[in-house]
């Protein structure tokens, strides 16, 4: 098998030659390309070998670079020998975040087989969607996640092979071949595997998008993807470096956290915190913390809910060698910025991005914040603001927000509807309400399904959503319409208040609303809630609202 050819990291970003609105950075990789070269091989002929790679906190053990390019060329050995995987075929990864996952998802992408990380919180009925819609032979899947696959094994057409991750009692299943992890890696001890022969625009692995509504969509994306986020974003905007140590909330099988902590460190050879655990206020500062985490990832909900700690509790956690925080996933509300910065001293840059770009493309920057605004566009890429008629629209004017650049999917697996109503030429619908002021900044104003029309004005949930989020005993909210007695839609509130604050009135939060908004983005109502619904990735569920407003 023909090895690819050498990649070489650029000593400065391709995208700093190109011209303020983006445009196309490919043309600077070679034709022939596997990811992972990119982001594995390449660090043992640079000299990196015993250079920290993982901390894998689950088990509390380290990895060298040296020691992840053995466990990817392992287990890329037992795809082959064991397996029989072949090129193109998919890999469902239903894993925690650890080493392993990080073996599997490039093993398999070293000899071209595609690998597919799914949800680790689905229902069994979810994963027999997922696997018969990827028509995966191969499925990898941590011990402790086997109840929520368990049921559904007898009955997956395409499945051949089942992969435990973890100690664990075998299943047996007549229909399945059945392998320890451990047992296959070690079996494979000192293999060097091959390198598939990969083009860089062949498909590398997939996302299922989060699936709000509708069936889940899956994202195929191509061997120079990952590269174009890691120059674009962690080496464009963060300043990625081989010293950083970066901590994602967000989990592997998200588009976001599978940047933040996997290819984002390795391409610029720092190191990564994972562990396996659900990620709590506490227990991610206690890992940051503990291990030094220099970047911290989350989305606004994780942070809402760190800033909640009370003093007592944050100054248990050392987190002075914190130099950058990011988020994304939901617009970041002002105040909460706010709070974050007076906590911790950190910067916190929000931005947007999408499973389909694979991760942010609209960001702000360090020493260049603008609160409440998802910041400027990354290098790289190009933005519309467009109308209904997809013409685009002046500054200041909201509109949905189209985005081109090389991290795109190349479309949805096998939904050639859903594919054409998305992806119009270089150009993909984020689904999103933007408006870009006079000085280039992204301002988000709700899902394009999200928009509410007052009085036939548009009105942006997020903007009252932020308005709200300042008043003291306000965790957190969210704005949706709701039909009134002419059947005319109004907004209305969805609060999760503080434990520890007074409890306030509708008539309170009314006033504090009037004071700050005008009249007609006032929310007509307003409803307590324990909490509000949200998607794996923490995004809030609005429909799930909305639903219960007209009810």
């Amino acid at each position: 098998m023909r090895e690819p050819e050498v990649f070489k990291l650029t000593p400065s970003l391709p995208f700093g030659r190109l011209p303020p609105d983006g445009g196309a950075v490919i043309h600077d990789l070679p034709e022939r390309l596997n990811a992972t070269d990119v982001f594995i091989d390449r660090h043992l002929r640079e000299g990196r070998h015993r250079d920290l790679a993982i901390i894998d906190a689950g088990d509390d053990t380290s990895y060298s670079y040296g020691e992840l390019a053995d466990g990817v060329d392992r287990f890329a050995a037992a795809l082959v020998h064991c397996l029989d995987a072949r090129p193109e075929e998919r890999a469902l990864l239903l894993l925690q975040d650890s080493a392993a996952f990080a073996c599997c998802f490039f093993g398999a992408i070293k000899v071209g087989v595609v690998p597919v990380p799914v949800s680790t919180l689905l229902k069994p009925s979810d994963y027999e969607v997922l696997c018969d819609d990827s028509r995966a032979r191969i499925l990898i899947v941590s011990a402790a996640l086997l109840p929520s696959i368990t049921p559904v094994l007898g009955g997956l057409r395409y499945l051949r092979h089942l992969v435990i991750v973890g100690p664990a009692s075998l299943p047996e299943n007549a229909l399945l071949s059945v392998h320890d992890y451990a047992a296959l890696c070690a079996k494979h001890a000192g293999s060097r595997v091959a390198t598939f022969d990969a083009r860089r625009d062949d498909a590398c692995f997939w996302l299922y998008t989060s699936g709000t509504t509708g069936r889940p969509k899956a994202a195929i994306h191509l061997q120079h993807d990952m590269i174009v986020c890691a120059e674009a974003y962690a080496r464009g905007v963060l300043d990625l470096r081989p010293e950083d140590r970066t901590y994602s909330v967000a989990r592997l099988f998200f588009a976001y956290g599978l940047g933040n902590a996997l290819y984002f460190p390795l391409y610029v050879g720092a190191s990564t915190i994972l562990h396996p655990d659900k990620p709590t206020p506490q227990r991610a500062l206690e890992l940051a913390s503990k291990h030094r985490a220099t970047v911290f990832f989350g989305v606004p909900t994780a942070y809402a809910a760190i800033c909640a700690l009370s003093e007592a509790e944050r100054r248990a956690f050392d987190l002075q060698a914190l130099r950058l925080a990011v988020s994304a996933g939901e617009a970041l509300p002002p105040a909460l910025y706010e709070k974050w910065r007076t906590r911790f001293g950190c910067e916190l840059l929000d931005g947007i991005g999408s499973t389909e770009a694979l991760h942010i493309f609209i960001s702000n920057r360090p020493n260049d914040v603008l609160p409440g605004s998802s910041g400027k566009l990354v290098a790289g890429y190009r933005a519309r603001v467009v109308d209904d008629a997809n013409a685009d629209v002046a500054p200041g004017v909201v509109g949905d927000l189209l985005i081109a650049g090389d991290s795109i999917c190349a479309g949805y697996w096998n939904q050639q509807q859903r594919s054409q109503a998305t992806f119009i030429g270089e150009w993909a619908r984020t689904g999103d309400k933007y408006l870009c002021d006079a000085h280039g900044y992204y301002h988000y104003q709700g899902r394009s399904d999200d928009m509410l029309k007052a009085g036939g004005i548009w009105v942006s949930p997020t903007e009252v959503e932020a308005a709200l989020a300042e008043h003291p005993a306000i965790l957190e909210c969210a704005v949706v319409g709701q039909a009134d007695a002419h059947g005319l839609i109004k907004p209305k509130a969805f609060v999760v208040l503080r434990d520890d604050a007074p409890r306030p009135t509708a008539e309170d939060l009314e006033a504090f609303a009037r004071k700050r908004l005008a009249a007609y983005k006032l929310p007509r109502s307003f409803e307590t809630v324990a909490a509000l619904p949200k998607t794996a990735t923490g995004k809030i569920q609005r429909y799930l609202l909305r639903t219960s407003a007209v009810s």
